[in-house]
């Protein structure tokens, strides 16, 4: 069997060495021909020169890219599979939290089941109270409630449906997956504490990412748009027949302050309304100036 195993980098020069000998050990012992891909995904640290280091070290199984940018994990992802050859491709992150050890798991249930899609699942994250959040957001949204992770087994003709027909400047490769299959299976695995450095997705970045998810991924929005402005005409409906019957009946005037409040309560659900549609006609206007979903700056091979 041929692997391909898929690791994009971000600042995380301290660990590319380690990660790269554990991975080659795994499949030395299993005997198995592989190649590891590094993308550098527009690191601050000396991770391009690292890499280059280790390329020298292993010349026939590495292969290394540098994008012009930091483009994001998931489009630094797309980016190595678009590169790989291997019959079964692994994604994994880089900064040994998943043990590439516990990649054995990933193949022994793959050999069970011959699903098209392996997920590690892990048993206990080590991540920040924010990123577990995140990730109960995500499996939320998602069309498959088995959740997802970024490490993972898939079979080279599901990447290759992802990459010849997806090249949007966003990507969330765990609900693309969903499109092409419902061939997934899960497996727990060990998750472990990071060894160095601090996890590339800030606040900032992973509110960005779960907002990106929900307007390209979802119509949850335009959904809520649409039940809330049934909700409040229901709700104005039933206010303004109360002031007119309390007109009608009791002559009471009608009040500035409630006058007030009804034009700006209104005008306030309009303009969210429209901010909302602006966020996807913004998304159409991206896919419409096909925006590439990575940029190649240097390739080793």
């Amino acid at each position: 069997m041929n692997y391909s195993v898929i690791i994009p980098v971000y600042n995380s020069a301290e660990m590319l060495e380690e990660l790269v000998s554990r991975l080659s050990a795994v499949f030395e012992n299993l005997r198995s021909s592989y190649e590891i891909i590094l993308i550098d995904d527009g690191s601050k640290d000396t991770s391009w020169k690292t890499i280059e280091q280790l390329k020298q070290k292993f010349p026939t199984t590495l292969k290394g890219v540098m994008l012009t940018r930091n483009f994001g994990q998931h489009n630094a992802t797309i980016c190595g599979m678009g590169l790989a050859v291997g019959e079964q491709i692994i994604t994994i992150d880089d900064d040994l939290q998943f043990p590439p050890e516990e990649i054995t798991k990933l193949l022994d249930c793959y050999k069970k089941t011959d699903a098209d899609v392996v997920y590690g699942i892990p048993e206990n994250k080590k991540h920040s109270p924010i990123r577990n959040i995140g990730s109960i957001y995500m499996k939320a949204t998602s069309d498959d409630t088995r959740g997802g992770s970024s490490f993972r087994l898939m079979k080279n003709n599901i990447c290759k449906q992802i990459t010849e027909n997806h090249q949007n400047n966003f990507m969330f490769i765990d609900t693309v997956v969903t499109w092409y299959t419902n061939s997934i299976e899960t497996i727990p695995v060990n998750h472990v504490e990071r060894k160095s450095g601090q996890s590339g997705y800030t606040f900032s970045k992973l509110t960005s990412l779960y907002f990106s998810i929900l307007i390209n991924y979802t119509a949850y929005p335009l959904k809520l748009m649409t039940y809330s402005g049934l909700f409040f005409s229901i709700i104005t409906f039933l206010i303004g027949a109360r002031f007119i019957f309390k007109k009608l009946v009791h002559n009471v005037p009608l009040g500035y302050t409630s006058i007030i409040v009804s034009i700006l309560f209104s005008t306030s659900l309009i303009l969210l309304c429209l901010g909302v549609i602006g966020q996807y006609l913004f998304k159409l206007y991206q896919l419409q100036n096909k925006k590439p979903p990575y940029s190649i700056q240097k390739l080793i091979k």
